[in-house]
Parts: C-alpha cells; structure tokens; sequence
C-alpha cells in the first residue's frame, strides 16, 4: 500500500476524479467530507457540503472501495468565514469567502486534522499544480487556464505545499468529465456546485438583510461633485463599478466610491471607476519575500487576466502601480501576484 491520501471530496465531479486518479496511482485513498450544519432550504443549485453533497460522496467511495469520513467544521466556518463576510460588506468592503475558505478551513483546519488522523497527504479536486525545486515549493497555474483555481490558493506555505496534491493540475476539465462518464460514476452528471456554501442563493444582499438588517442603513447618492441624485438602500449592498440596481436616470452611472463615513454612494461614469495604484498592507509569499522594485502580472479578482504592474515593496506595506488603469480595484480583494505561471503570494488589496 503507497502514502495515504485523504481527498476532500465535496460530492462533485473534480474531487471524485481526483480520487479515483489517486488510487490508479497505487496510494492508499480515504475519502473525507466536510460539514457545515448548513440545512438551508431552497438551494437552487447544490454546494459543496450539505447533506446531498455527503452523500453524493459517500457514493463515491463506496463505488471506489474506500474509506469515507465527515468532519464537522461548523464552528471554524462560522468565526472565520461568515463573521468576517459579514464584515467586511458592512464595512463596505467586498471580501472573498473562497480565499479564506481555502486558507483556514481546507488547507487549514482540516489539513491539519487528517494528518492528525495520520494521512501522508491531503488531495482536493482544486485546478493547480504543485512542483518542488531545490527543496522549495512552488504553486503553479493549471494546466486548464480557463479553469485555473491558483487565485485562491496563494496563502499556502511551504509547509503545508508538501502536504497537499492536485490531481487535476494537468487534466482539462473536458477531460475530467470525460473520466466521470467512462467510470460511470454516481456524479458524473451533477451540476455545478453554488460558489458560496453558507448563502441560501446566489445573492449575498438577501443575506445580508436577514441577519443585519438593524445595521444596514440608506442613505444619499451623489456625483463627483456632491449633488444628490437619489437614494441608496444600504452601503454593503454595492461594489465599485457596479452599474446596475442603481435606480438612477440619466445614466449610465457607476459606483466609483464607497463614503463609510458619511454613507453616501458616490456615482460617476464608466472612466472614473478607473485607478492604477492601490496597496497591501499584509502581503504574504510563497517562498522569499519581494524586496526590490519589480515587474509581475497582477490579478485582482478570479476572473480576469492577470495584468502587468510595478510592484513596489515599502516599509510596511507593498505598493502595485498598474501600467494602464484597471477598473474597479476593490477593497477587500485579493491581489495575487504571478512571474509566468508561478503564483509568488498576494494580498488584501486597499486603496487608501
């Protein structure tokens, strides 16, 4: 029997394929599914831990001839993921649950426990690669550019690199699905899992309103110049750039601005959602630390192509200047930082 493997298998496609890929690989392969105590009604598409989820996987394994465990992570979810969500939109601010979900639950939390439980490796069905030279380890695009999940995954250390695998790092996802039909798996045909798990639909607003409603208050839309044009039904309820839901005529109007202080919504045209500079105030890398004045490709949200700029260490503090402007740089972002295909970190970005 080769290392043992514990895969986080969410009951979908990719982790399912990863697995049976692990196996064909002569590892020892045990099946593990988070839960969340997350009985929400009326999904309308399936995530990646309820009960569906745990049973679609349960499947699996058993299919598979492998072990299969869940673990309740309830409590890490809620004080590490929903309370700094919640947050940060009421701050104004647009987070990425799935950084941190990555972070502190997949490769945190329950990295942690299957070693614990006494595995060699943790798998996920995540689209990346891993390589190891010279005794370092580097994160790397996958293969599948168009379904390259590296974005998320740049707060992983060089001690945690050494205990994860991705199997799918070099497989397309039309090959992937390909695989779930020859192997006639249960989940070949499942369909996409909804993005954040802990929300009853797609729409964070709807969240938002249930559970903090008292905190959530209207105010004034203005221009550049200070004039009201209407009225906002809540700061955490908008995102810079946005152009619609705005209830405005004459437009089009975008969101260029945030105002937590006075809690007016500042609108302008298309060009003034348009910055080149913003900073990071904790950034993190994979392997050494930038410390001179350097050229990298900068992607600062999932799906967009990551663009050249000037990054600049400072005392506390990087600094990123992109050559041309980029639209609606977000506060609350990650900005992660790529030479080639090899992810060196990221960070929070802020604009002020």
């Amino acid at each position: 029997m080769g290392a043992r493997v514990f895969v986080a298998m969410s009951g979908g496609i990719d982790s399912s394929v990863s697995a049976v890929l692990l196996k064909e690989k002569g590892y020892e392969v045990i099946g593990v599914t988070m839960c969340f105590n997350l009985d929400i009604p009326k999904r309308k598409r399936p995530v990646c831990c309820d009960r569906m989820a745990i049973e679609d996987a349960r499947k699996v394994c058993y299919k598979l001839g492998i072990k299969h465990y869940v673990l309740n992570f309830s409590e890490i979810l809620k004080e590490k993921i929903i309370k700094n969500f919640c947050r940060e939109y009421l701050s104004a601010r647009t987070p990425n649950p799935c950084v941190d979900c990555n972070r502190y639950i997949k490769f945190g939390a329950l990295l942690e426990k299957v070693v614990n439980l006494g595995a060699d490796f943790l798998a996920t069905g995540h689209y990346a690669r891993i390589e190891k030279k010279d005794g370092l380890y580097y994160l790397k695009k996958a293969k599948d550019i168009n379904k390259d999940q590296s974005y998320f995954l740049y707060y992983l250390t060089q001690d945690k690199l050494k205990r994860i695998i991705f199997p799918l790092g070099e497989y397309l996802k039309s090959e992937v699905k390909e695989l779930a039909r020859d192997l006639n798996l249960p989940v070949a045909n499942r369909a996409p899992s909804q993005d954040i798990c802990f929300l009853p639909t797609d729409n964070y607003r709807e969240f938002l309103s249930l559970y903090f409603k008292e905190k959530i208050k209207p105010g004034e839309i203005v221009d550049k110049e200070g004039r009201v044009l209407g009225r906002h039904k809540g700061l955490c309820f908008y995102t810079l750039g946005q152009r619609e839901g705005l209830g405005l005529g004459g437009g089009p109007f975008y969101v260029i601005n945030l105002d937590k202080k006075t809690n007016r919504l500042v609108v302008g045209r298309k060009e003034d959602t348009y910055r080149k500079r913003f900073f990071i105030k904790k950034p993190h890398f994979i392997t050494e630390p930038i410390k001179n004045r350097i050229v990298l490709n900068v992607k600062i949200r999932y799906n967009q192509q990551d663009i050249p700029a000037e990054v600049i260490p400072e005392e506390n503090y990087l600094e990123v200047e992109f050559f041309k402007p980029q639209s609606a740089v977000t506060p609350g972002q990650s900005a992660v930082f790529y030479k080639d295909d090899l992810v060196l970190g990221g960070g929070i970005i802020e604009i002020e």
